[in-house]
């Protein structure tokens, strides 16, 4: 097995232990039945608990992204496009997950889906 591909599923590894982990330790005692945590930890308020838990995950769903060019790099030469498809498709996921969490009051998510723009058009314009 190439290095970079075992490197990239390490990567993978680290990310989806981070979220599970993370709902089980943190996040599970802050939830109200819905899929975000809905409930203050003191100092934090439910908004602020929320983007956390936005927060959280997009570390994870970047960990996949990168885990995901590794494992590409792994096996051959990778064209520049199939980076920008696993960033694009990565910006996409953590803008979701912040326009979801915050219901769309954190500007976080247009930033992202912006740098998935970018990506779309250069794939475009290739």
């Amino acid at each position: 097995m190439p290095i970079l591909t075992l490197a990239g599923l390490i990567a993978a590894f680290v990310a989806v232990a981070h979220s599970v982990l993370g709902e089980i330790v943190i996040f599970s005692r802050l939830r109200d039945g819905g899929i975000v945590p809905a409930r203050p930890a003191p100092p934090l308020s439910a908004r602020n608990v929320a983007i956390l838990w936005a927060t959280w995950h997009i570390t994870s769903v970047f960990g996949l992204g990168l885990a995901a060019i590794l494992v590409l790099a792994g096996g051959a030469a990778m064209p520049l496009a199939t980076i920008a498809w696993v960033v694009a498709a990565t910006m996409i996921a953590g803008g979701a997950l912040v326009l979801v969490a915050t219901r769309g009051r954190h500007p976080g998510w247009a930033g992202l889906w912006a740098v998935a723009a970018c990506c779309g058009l250069w794939l475009l314009a290739a």
